[in-house]
């Protein structure tokens, strides 16, 4: 008599294996979704800056052959300069509106659920607290770079667009135009510009608005600010330096250990810019605020479990 083997079959647990990965990252994926739906100004606050610049860019355009007839008889890198400025200044403009959103959405991510007390609602469901943390903190840190790199792409293509079909109503020579602007190369720097100085980068100054977000009962930029000045100044009246306030500065400002050039000043879009990851990845400050960041996430993580409504 043969006794029934208790052995799953492989086909059966490849089966189960795989369910079980999609059900553990959904809570994940529809609470990104979640914050993107409650904070719509993410996405709108830059769309909103990029229809400003390119009306902009459309009453400058009347210039624009008067300009490319006067970068004809430049020299290649004045020409590049030339040719190339609008986009990077627009680069640059979405570059700082990505940080402007940043803060404010972090100064609000934890505080905004416990002002309106949807807070009750959202512990309700079977989402951990780790898992609406991490959705939170990946506004700043994933999803905005992302999506403001979206956003310039397609500001310089409509530029690019508008800017030839001006010229070539006009008779003028669109091959200058058109060679000066890697559009491509200059995406991909913009990216990895947003995602290494933007994003890991200025990590520890996120995760901890995150953290007094969460703790804050009212006017969070204050408390977030107020240990930052305290540390400056009695740093500043015992030992007369000010070591504290600028490694936060640097912080705020950005990484530029993930960008080489040859010329001095180039923009982080410029295709002369060259990348040195190896550089940025082996900076020891990168690796000490990733280890704050994370150390200010678990702190809003175990926050979170026991804060409720204001």
């Amino acid at each position: 008599m043969n006794t029934p083997s208790n052995a799953v079959p492989e086909s059966l647990d490849s089966q189960g294996t795989a369910p079980a990965v999609v059900r553990a990252t959904r809570p994940l994926y529809w609470s990104v979704r979640r914050e993107l739906w409650e904070n719509r100004y993410v996405y709108i606050g830059p769309l909103i800056i990029a229809g400003i610049f390119l009306v902009g860019f459309l009453v400058s355009m009347i210039r624009l052959r008067v300009t490319m007839h006067g970068a004809s008889g430049l020299d290649p890198a004045a020409q590049h300069e030339a040719i190339e400025m609008p986009y990077d200044i627009a680069a640059g403009i979405m570059m700082a509106t990505a940080i402007l959103v940043s803060l404010f959405y972090c100064a609000d991510a934890l505080h905004g659920e416990r002002r309106d007390r949807s807070i009750l609602f959202w512990k309700s469901l079977p989402v951990s607290d780790l898992t609406t943390v991490i959705a939170k903190a990946s506004i700043p840190l994933l999803i905005l770079p992302l999506l403001i790199s979206v956003i310039t792409g397609g500001m310089h293509l409509v530029m690019l667009l508008w800017s030839s079909a001006l010229l070539l109503g006009s008779g003028a020579n669109i091959r200058a135009l058109w060679a000066q602007l890697p559009l491509f190369r200059m995406w991909l720097l913009m990216l990895y510009h947003l995602l290494t100085a933007h994003a890991l980068w200025p990590a520890p100054v996120y995760c901890w608005l995150l953290l007094v977000s969460g703790w804050a009962r009212r006017a969070t930029f204050l408390w977030a600010s107020l240990p930052i000045i305290a540390i400056s100044g009695v740093e500043r009246l015992a030992f007369h330096t000010s070591h504290f306030a600028a490694m936060v500065g640097v912080r705020f400002i950005g990484s530029t250990s993930s960008i080489a050039s040859t010329a001095p000043e180039t923009w982080p879009t410029d295709p002369m810019t060259h990348v040195t990851p190896g550089m940025f990845l082996g900076d020891p400050g990168l690796w000490i605020g990733l280890v704050v960041a994370a150390a200010f996430l678990f702190a809003a993580i175990r926050l979170r479990r026991y804060q409720g409504p204001i």
